[in-house]
């Protein structure tokens, strides 16, 4: 019998395991499981086969498949853009319908901004893409996705946008008119651009946390940033340094958005 805490069972267990199987055990179980269960035995281990529990960071690993994160990058942006176009069409309708003087439209729109506002983000992918084949209606990936990110920035846009017109002085409206002006005259020199001022930075901080909420449609099947990250890591084992290197592209993305974003502000608003 050999006693399960003397030199000879674990000189056993090194005759038995390969040393990287051994590594894996020591160091890759999820959450740390083998070391928080037998801490002194993973460390007796590790003492008698002369391993070192420490990692090496190999992101040349990772980086050999920059096509991938390339085009998964180029999706994301795409997608986003596109999302961020048809959701400024869908909140500056919803803000039309909910300042309409018609009741019934001012209903629908409140229904449509509570429940997308206060429902998750991944259960209205899901619901487009899973639920509506059940009625006929089959999407791909990318269209599902889009769907879903213009239909959710445009709830919060609505809002955004209801606040940006109303804020608007009647004083400044009602001069407008006295003056002459034109209803279409009005709306532009009067209305649009001060509330457009108004509405820029939060609508500006929307468009950015589209960016990063968009890595959901991964999980539909669409090829984006997130997608190829996932796929690298399951093609190199390098976790950590695949998931950093994605981490670090939205991050930049997230930075040019907003530097972007300011830009136009200064431009359009500071300097006229």
């Amino acid at each position: 019998m050999i006693d399960a805490g003397s030199t000879a069972f674990f000189s056993a267990i090194g005759a038995c395991l390969d040393p990287q199987i051994i590594w894996l055990l020591v160091s890759s179980v999820p959450g740390g499981l083998w070391v928080s269960a037998i801490p002194e035995a993973t460390q007796r281990i590790s003492g008698h086969l002369g391993l070192r529990v420490d990692y090496t960071f190999r992101f040349r690993d990772v980086w050999r498949h920059q096509d991938l994160l390339l085009e998964g990058a180029v999706l994301t942006l795409q997608l986003s853009g596109s999302a961020i176009v048809f959701g400024v069409l869908i909140g500056v309708l919803g803000a039309g319908m909910k300042t309409s003087q018609f009741r019934q439209l001012r209903w629908i729109v409140e229904v449509y901004v509570e429940v997308i506002r206060n429902t998750p983000l991944l259960v209205q992918l899901f619901i487009v893409f899973f639920g509506l084949p059940s009625l006929g209606i089959k999407l791909d990936a990318i269209t599902a996705a889009l769907i879903t990110l213009s239909i959710n920035l445009g709830a919060y846009l609505v809002e955004i946008i209801r606040a940006g017109v109303e804020a608007i002085a009647k004083s400044q409206i009602e001069a407008g008119l006295s003056l002459g002006m034109s209803r279409l005259q009005l709306f532009r020199y009067v209305i649009l651009f001060p509330a457009v001022k108004i509405i820029y930075p939060a609508a500006a901080s929307q468009f950015v946390l589209l960016l990063i909420a968009s890595s959901v449609a991964s999980l539909v099947g669409a090829v984006d940033l997130f997608h190829a990250g996932a796929f690298i890591e399951s093609r190199t084992f390098r976790s950590l340094e695949a998931y950093l290197v994605i981490t670090a592209i939205y991050l930049v993305m997230a930075l040019f958005f907003r530097a972007a974003f300011a830009g136009i502000y200064h431009v359009v608003f500071v300097r006229r």
